[in-house]
């Protein structure tokens, strides 16, 4: 495996306020793709359902450490800056925010933010919600276009459906960069249940879910890296840990 060089730590917000849109898979995947990847890596869950939690106490033992944050739990005798803390060296902090969140909440979950990632489904409900979401970033999160902070991520996907025509179709007239294209498929259920990423689970049947993430890290990782787009500053990452029986879905 490649020793990485340490970096400064980078706050990615997975943030929409509509439930269901996919914002815990995308932050656990993440969190264990970069730890995965040799980065040190903390998850912080604001969801009171404690989904990010969960998953991470599911966690194989044997695979990388990832230092968990339950950001919902209000500790009496300890400060909230305590609460929140991350352990030094910490280059990667991904956050994991519920839903419903207001307008008023944005700018605290947003600030110092590098990376903000929006997951949208392809549906009439949460396109217009995913709209509402974008234009709050954009107001009330102070969260400006100029900044390219903003990204949205395809989550749950079909192609060649009517309902992902129409979301592309929306996509693009936000004029904000759609990072991923990720599949509905039964990968992410695996990941879910077993507590690890699938960059971590081995099989052929995993690489055309493996190249949608492609994108989105390349993105993440031009943005740490202040990299013109087109470099490859992809990490490389150790070889891809087997299931278990048990963990098979």
């Amino acid at each position: 495996m490649k020793q990485l060089s340490t970096s400064p730590l980078r706050k990615i917000v997975v943030l929409n306020p509509k439930g269901g849109s996919g914002k815990t898979t995308v932050a656990t995947n993440l969190a264990a793709y970069y730890a995965w990847s040799g980065r040190s890596v903390a998850l912080m869950d604001h969801d009171a359902q404690g989904s990010s939690m969960r998953w991470l106490r599911q966690r194989p033992v044997d695979l990388p450490a990832i230092y968990g944050i339950a950001a919902f739990e209000q500790k009496l005798g300890v400060t909230r800056a305590f609460a929140l803390r991350t352990p030094p060296g910490t280059e990667r902090l991904i956050v994991d925010t519920p839903a419903a969140v207001t307008p008023f909440q944005l700018p605290g979950l947003t600030q110092d933010a590098h990376s903000i990632i929006v997951p949208v489904l392809p549906s009439d409900i949460d396109i217009h919600a995913a709209s509402r979401a974008i234009a709050d970033l954009l107001l009330a999160g102070r969260v400006h276009r100029s900044e390219r902070r903003l990204v949205i991520v395809a989550n749950r996907a079909r192609r060649y459906t009517k309902a992902f025509s129409t979301l592309m179709r929306f996509l693009e007239s936000l004029r904000i960069p759609v990072a991923a294209v990720l599949r509905d498929s039964q990968a992410y259920v695996r990941s879910a249940e077993c507590g690890m990423g699938i960059h971590e689970m081995k099989g052929a049947l995993l690489q055309e879910d493996l190249d949608t993430w492609k994108p989105l890290v390349d993105w993440l990782e031009h943005r740490s890296a202040g990299t013109p787009a087109g470099e490859d500053v992809s990490l490389a990452p150790p070889p891809a840990v087997e299931l278990g029986e048990g963990a098979r879905g």
